[in-house]
Order: structure tokens, then sequence, then C-alpha cells
């Protein structure tokens, strides 16, 4: 059986601009997932989803903004992340158990016509469920992620995936600042670093740069079932990358000629690093009203 940890809650007494409240999810066999529920439950749902080696504390500039719009946001931490649980062993984590949790998560609330808002890994997962529950969302606003299905390692991201394996040192909080252009407070690293008090508890935040699929990779399959789907999802669909980063750039491109909602985005370049959330917050945020707008789903009010 996994051995799971729980991040002490006072680690995370001392978060800078995170003044919301937690929600949790159970699984069977009692693991348990944090997310954030923000803004009126009547309004149109805006899922965000952070990626790697974030939290949703990600998401803390663009969550009051979307919903003073009002919308309801909704910020789930990964399994391995932020407050949720973490599993010890790198071997218990895999792609497809990640997409089956927060599918879980999700049916459980009974989500619709919700807009995506992903990042990274947030896109990883996000986008393999927009595939299984296309009607489910309304659209999706991607930035610097991807879904590859096999492709060669691009040079930056080889770099990191073997650090992240054989590093004796993983700095989450140095990590968030090195890929980020703007210069995080000595309390924004440490909120970065607050979930892994641990060495086992990095176990998940790890792993995640070996699982992603590209060169010969057990989820390859699963991948390119996805891109069938969402080459048919005519729904808005907006890239929003950003201008400096090296490990995405370029990587709209697949998404712009490949599926047909793109044909309604509102695509636009975001300036920043890779987590665009800390460098341009409100260029994020735009791309999103300007999504649920042409999906149809903006607030009336």
């Amino acid at each position: 059986m996994a051995e799971i940890y729980r991040t002490p809650d006072e680690r995370f007494a001392q978060i800078p601009d995170f003044p919301f409240e937690p929600h949790y999810h159970e699984f069977s066999g009692g693991l348990r997932l944090h997310y954030l529920d923000e803004g009126p439950r009547d309004g149109p749902i805006v899922l965000m989803l952070h990626g790697e080696p974030s939290w949703c504390f990600l998401y803390r500039k663009m969550i009051p903004p979307v919903v003073a719009a009002g919308y309801r946001v909704l910020a789930p931490d990964l399994i391995g992340f932020g407050k949720s649980d973490k599993l010890t062993r790198k071997s218990d984590y895999t792609y497809a158990k990640h997409v089956g949790w927060m599918r879980e998560w999700f049916e459980a609330l009974r989500l619709e016509n919700v807009i995506l808002a992903c990042q990274d890994w947030g896109s990883l997962v996000g986008l393999r469920m927009v595939a299984q529950m296309p009607d489910k969302f309304s659209g999706v606003v991607l930035s610097n992620g991807g879904l590859p299905e096999g492709q060669e390692a691009p040079k930056a991201f080889a770099a990191w995936r073997r650090f992240s394996k054989y590093s004796p040192v993983f700095p989450i909080g140095g990590i968030l600042q090195r890929a980020t252009k703007t210069e995080l407070s000595a309390a924004e690293v440490a909120a970065y670093d607050a979930p892994f008090p641990t060495r086992a508890s990095k176990a998940g935040a790890r792993i995640f740069p070996s699982l992603v699929p590209l060169g010969a990779n057990v989820a390859v399959p699963d991948q390119k079932a996805a891109w069938k789907v969402l080459e048919a999802f005519d729904k808005p669909f907006t890239c929003a990358f950003s201008d400096g980063d090296p490990i995405t750039r370029g990587g709209d491109a697949n998404f712009l000629n490949r599926i047909p909602g793109a044909k309604l985005g509102s695509h636009r370049t975001l300036k920043g690093g890779h987590f665009i959330q800390e460098d341009d917050p409100e260029g994020f945020v735009s791309a999103i009203f300007d999504t649920a707008k042409t999906a149809g789903v903006a607030p009336t009010a």
C-alpha cells in the first residue's frame, strides 16, 4: 500500500496574499486532494490547473480579479503538491493516475460549462480531461504547456529532466524563481517551499518531468487518443504563451494548427517566463475573460 505524507498545516501559516479557505476531497484509501473554491456558486466556472513543481498558490494574483468579475474559480492542488497529500515513492505516480484523480474530483463536484485555464503540467492533465469529457468544457486558455505524444525532448526540457532526476538538492522555491522573470520575495519563495518539508514529500515533484511523454513512453497511446478528440474540439481555444519561456516557445503552433476551436481563440503573447502567473497575471486573466465571452459563458451582471 502506498505511503501517504500530509504536509502539516503549520507549514502554511505564513503564506502571503493567500486568504482563501481550503476545501478537500478524499479518495478511497484516504488520499486527500486540496482545492480552492472561490466566488459565486452559480457563477460560470473557471478551472485553474497548476503545473510542476508549483501549487495553487501560483494563481493567487489571478483568482481575485476573476472572482470580482462574477466567476466561480476552482484551483486544485495536484496530488503530490501544495496542500494535497503526497505519495512518498516516485513509483506511486503515473500520468494516468493524475488524470484519474482529477477526473474523479471534477465529477464529484458535478461541474459543467467549464473554462479551463492551464499551464505546464496543468495542461498535460487538463487537456486529457477535456478530451475525456469535451461536453463539460466551454473553452480552454492554454499558456506555456503542451500535450506531447512522443516527440523528441527539447534541449532545455531534457536538461530539466536530468536535473530533477539526479540533482542531490531540489530547491522548489528556487526553481520557481529561476523560471520567473519577476523577483519573488523571500516569503513567496518560502511559500513554494512550504509543501515540501522532507525529501520524501518531493517524490511527485521529482518524478513529474520523467512522466512527460517525450520519446518512448507508456503514455503515448493515450496522448494520441486525446489528440483525436481535440482535433474535433470546436469551442474557443486560446493560446496565451509567453515571450520568454525556453521550454515551450513555439509550442502554441501545434494547437493553432490542429484544434478547430483555435479559430475562435483570443490568442496573445504574454510577457514573462515559464510561470506566467507570476509575470503577467493580468494578461492571463484578460485571455480568460475574452475566451469566456466568446464561449457565451461570461457573467451577465
